[in-house]
């Protein structure tokens, strides 16, 4: 199992972690667009980011990172669902001049925000918003733990166009579980001291034996991870909506029917006009972004 995730905690303390590594998963997301080589490294980083996220608020529903930026690349976005299922998808400015070789996060995305969405199966909707104050998605992503959970939190992504893998720390704010007052600076400093080829290329049990060979280390089972998406011609058709009636029955009198197909995973949808005065007709509230 190459894609997965693994909890962990250290005994005697208020300090718990989240690994992840990415493969087959993370190339069912390049397979299906052609980004340039510095766009698909900072996708790496996103899918790791939405898996470790999901795993650490513990959601049992869909967890979304997007990062609106005013730069060549304008948009990010990774989600997760509650089996383990991972998508993404990158947008470029129009006429955007990408970089052969290596470029910063912000120097690609600029000024802009991150939008971080939980929708449980059960309960409200939330969304946090964190701006792009930071020179890497690791760091503008602790700014919203310090920011919304309120949580010491530390996160190490990398990614290579074949692999991807992430880091999280936490430290938890009951401090009767803490017998060690000195574990958050300790296992932090160590875990800065990671490198990208061991974090890309160790299995999960070795990375943490290698940083934490003199710490006591509980490792739950971990969680199977892989590439899915969650369009259907449902959802599709309820995001047509959004063009409303006019610009819908325009399309339909132009080409006879209207073709879209996700963003996400490439599938094609065909709606005929019966299907869309049916749309329509049955519309109840707003309707939902189209994907």
């Amino acid at each position: 199992m190459t894609d997965k995730i693994q909890r962990f905690l250290f005994e005697r303390t208020n300090v718990r972690g989240e690994i992840v590594t990415l493969e087959r998963a993370y190339a069912e997301v390049l397979e299906r667009h052609g980004y340039p080589a510095v766009v698909n490294r900072l996708l790496g980083e996103l899918l790791a980011a939405v898996a470790l996220l999901t795993d650490t608020v513990k959601l049992d529903g869909i967890l979304s990172i997007e990062v609106r930026g005013q730069g060549e690349l304008s948009l990010l976005m990774a989600e997760s669902n509650p089996g383990g299922e991972l998508r993404a998808i990158a947008r470029l400015a129009e006429s955007a001049s990408l970089p052969e070789g290596e470029a910063g996060f912000r120097d690609l995305v600029g000024d802009g925000h991150i939008v971080i969405t939980l929708d449980p199966r059960e309960g409200n909707r939330y969304q946090g918003i964190v701006a792009l104050d930071h020179d890497s998605l690791a760091g503008c992503l602790e700014a919203y733990f310090a920011q919304s959970e309120q949580l010491p939190t530390q996160l190490w992504l990398r990614a290579d166009g074949q692999r991807a893998g992430g880091l999280l720390l936490q430290r938890l704010p009951d401090e009767s579980q803490n017998q060690d007052e000195d574990a958050w600076e300790r296992t932090v400093h160590l875990a800065k001291t990671l490198k990208t080829e061991e974090l890309l290329g160790l299995d999960q049990h070795e990375l943490l034996h290698r940083l934490y060979h003199e710490e006591t280390v509980r490792v739950f089972e971990p969680k199977a991870l892989r590439f899915g998406c969650t369009c259907s011609r449902e959802r599709i058709g309820a995001g047509l909506l959004t063009l409303g009636a006019a610009e819908l029955r325009d399309i339909l009198a132009e080409q006879g029917e209207i073709e879209t197909q996700c963003h996400f995973c490439h599938t094609h949808f065909r709606f005929n006009k019966g299907e869309v005065e049916t749309l329509l007709r049955d519309q109840d509230g707003p309707a939902p972004t189209l994907h």
